[in-house]
């Protein structure tokens, strides 16, 4: 069983995005990020000069394609596994990136439970294939197959969908990184921002800050009562 933490290349260019996932990353037990960088040419060095165990990869990088990049790992002798976090959804991409042995693949935005329980789902993997040298029975085999997949998603609350979800996390997580000093959003400025009612906009914003991604805080502005903003939680 694997006792020590697994270490992450996080490989992504956008440099919201990069802070965002390496802070995910080592939120969650059992993993750590020993780089993090911007192109496929400073992964591919990464991937030579460090122990590297699985590298959350963006497909979309400013020198190469994911895809490529694993193509050239794979002919390096890099034997690093490869976590797809992308914006992609052509079919195409992801039906090379099943054949080339991705163990999963993330769409973006995402909310830090999202790759959470792939990243716990994919340590589970982990240790069965390194508990023993064989496998005895059909049963152990297709556990082995399925060990990398999420097996249950969190049903989200009645009434909301995943795809605004999406949204406002990226939103608040845009807004609230996008100058040095925190900037949250209201409930309005959220619902004008995503073209959708303040109520709406609260409930979803509430709903990040009940599974942690996000905080609330109260902004002043003169006499009279505060009010509520949201921000993205490092």
């Amino acid at each position: 069983m694997t006792t020590e933490a697994l270490r992450v290349l996080v490989v992504e260019d956008e440099p919201v995005a990069a802070e965002a996932h390496t802070a995910y990353v080592d939120r969650v037990p059992g993993f750590t990020v020993v780089a993090t960088v911007a192109t496929s040419q400073a992964a591919l060095k990464a991937l030579q000069d460090r122990d590297i165990d699985v590298v959350l990869l963006d497909m979309n990088l400013p020198d190469r394609h994911g895809l490529d990049v694993v193509r050239a790992m794979r002919a390096a002798g890099h034997r690093a596994d490869v976590i797809a976090v992308t914006s992609a959804r052509d079919l195409q991409v992801v039906r090379a990136a099943v054949s080339l042995g991705i163990v999963q693949y993330v769409l973006k935005p995402f909310v830090f439970a999202t790759l959470r329980d792939r990243l716990l789902a994919y340590r589970d993997y982990r240790n069965q294939v390194t508990a023993g040298t064989q496998v005895d029975t059909q049963a152990e085999v297709d556990e082995v197959f399925a060990g990398a997949r999420v097996h249950a998603e969190a049903r989200l609350p009645k009434g909301m969908s995943a795809e605004l979800l999406s949204r406002v996390s990226r939103e608040l997580r845009e807004s609230t990184w996008s100058e040095q000093d925190q900037r949250g959003l209201s409930a309005r400025e959220l619902g004008e921002a995503l073209g959708i009612s303040r109520v709406t906009a609260r409930r979803y914003a509430e709903h990040l800050c009940d599974t942690k991604v996000a905080v609330r805080r109260s902004r002043y502005a003169g006499a009279g009562r505060p009010e509520v903003e949201y921000l993205w939680s490092r």
